[in-house]
């Protein structure tokens, strides 16, 4: 197994805060504090319902200079496997066990314009980073996606401090934000920073390579669980290790393999860097794919998956705004358990 070697602290829980529908804010002053600067995350120690501990990533929205006291905001997902209940349920004095911040998601100094998108909770791994842009007089603008003003999390702030750089899409008021019109727009050297859920994501990637523009300029964080279709059970099957495992909808394949006894290699959990990858050997259903380490092409033949966050459905469904959901719900009433056999590395 391959994983990341973290140096864990104890951070104290000093405030909980409602920021938005759903999203709630924890700020925590760590034992031993360094600077945490904007694209940084934290990875925390949570209890599952099942016993089990794990870890979640969650991205810092605010910090001290000094980082004696760090903010992180979560949003408590319908389909969560318990890390958001958990993070929903501390309460101030509580302790959690920390790493320091970790940077993975670093903002370039020096580009000639900026476009900043963030997706529903998606917005506190980008806050930090508008806030530097501002202070440093640059080019930018800060697109903000969200369903509803009621799920818009530091959206008052973000208004008083960035004003008409500020640009929101709120779909229920306005329908869905047009990637297409925003990257044409963009000037030639612009530089794209997002985070967001995995449709906002790999639309925005889908126009921007089909727009030539520089790959390296399109800069992300991903959350790993938001995918096509709503999570159900699938069995995995790993001959080499001569096991059979359902995957529940509160898991990942990763963890109901580690919970088989089969040895994975993983790093991120996170779908971006690929060491957790499967080959499909068969499949009885279809990926629903929730990495962004594949790109479209890699994707389209389901020939291997990332185990930390993709996942497989019944039937054969769309990815479509309207009939996807609506083909794989009909598939989902037969009781059918999709199936997959993969070989592990």
């Amino acid at each position: 197994m391959v994983d990341k070697q973290l140096a864990w602290q104890t951070a104290r829980v000093l405030a909980c805060t409602e920021v938005a529908d759903g999203i709630r804010r924890i700020d925590l002053a760590p034992d031993h504090p360094v600077p945490a600067k904007p694209g940084t995350h934290v990875d925390v120690g949570v209890h599952l319902p099942d016993g089990r501990t794990d870890t979640r990533s969650y991205s810092v929205v605010g910090a001290s200079k000094t980082g004696d006291r760090i903010a992180i905001s979560i949003y408590r997902t319908p389909t969560s496997r318990g890390g958001s209940e958990f993070m929903h349920g501390v309460q101030p004095g509580d302790e959690l066990k920390v790493t320091a911040p970790v940077q993975d998601f670093p903002l370039r100094i020096g580009a000639p314009a900026y476009v900043l998108v963030a997706g529903g909770v998606g917005i506190t791994a980008i806050r930090g980073m508008a806030s530097v842009l501002k202070r440093l007089g640059a080019s930018y603008e800060l697109h903000y996606v969200g369903t509803s003003v009621a799920r818009m999390a530091y959206r008052e702030e973000l208004r008083a401090v960035h004003g008409d750089r500020l640009v929101e899409h709120i779909t229920e008021e306005h329908g869905r934000m047009s990637v297409a019109e925003l990257i044409v727009g963009l000037p030639a050297a612009a530089e794209l920073y997002m985070c967001g859920p995995i449709r906002l994501m790999e639309e925005i990637r889908r126009t921007w390579e089909r727009s030539d523009r520089d790959i390296t300029a399109l800069r992300y964080e991903t959350f790993g669980n938001s995918g096509w279709f709503e999570a159900e059970p699938f069995e995995v099957v790993v001959p080499q290790y001569n096991v059979t495992v359902e995957v529940q909808p509160t898991e990942s394949m990763l963890e109901a393999l580690e919970r088989a006894g089969v040895d994975m290699m993983f790093d991120c959990r996170r779908g971006e860097c690929g060491l957790c990858e499967v080959r499909i050997v068969e499949l009885d259903g279809q990926v629903d794919h929730r990495d962004v380490f594949y790109s479209e092409r890699q994707k389209a033949p389901n020939s291997k998956m990332c185990g930390c966050v993709s996942r497989v459905i019944a039937g054969t469904g769309s990815r479509s705004a309207d009939t996807g959901t609506a083909h794989a719900a009909a598939d989902r009433h037969t009781g059918r358990c999709a199936r997959v056999v993969v070989e592990v590395s």
